[in-house]
């Protein structure tokens, strides 16, 4: 169980510094809407976001609702958002 709750937290911590990076990009390189919004985003991904979720609302958000979210919205943003376009990806 431990080693699961590890892989757990590699994997929130590598989508919350991913959505950071981008929020950053966007923030700055071409509006600051969606670099709020990722920034925002982000911090749903870090243990203490999820840990006040579960305080104040009584619920969390899956692993895997967040890996699928994470996957998409990565698709997304560079596949074929501005971001893309500005790098030439």
């Amino acid at each position: 169980m431990n080693n699961k709750s590890n892989v757990c937290k590699i994997i929130n911590w590598i989508f919350g510094v991913a959505f950071i990076v981008i929020g950053v990009l966007n923030l700055f390189l071409v509006h600051p809407v969606p670099g709020i919004f990722y920034l925002l985003l982000s911090f749903l991904y870090f243990s203490p976001a999820n840990t006040f979720l579960k305080k104040r609302f009584g619920f969390s958000i899956p692993i895997v609702v967040r890996i699928i979210l994470g996957l998409a919205i990565l698709w997304g943003t560079l596949a074929v958002g501005d971001l893309a376009e500005m790098f030439g990806l």
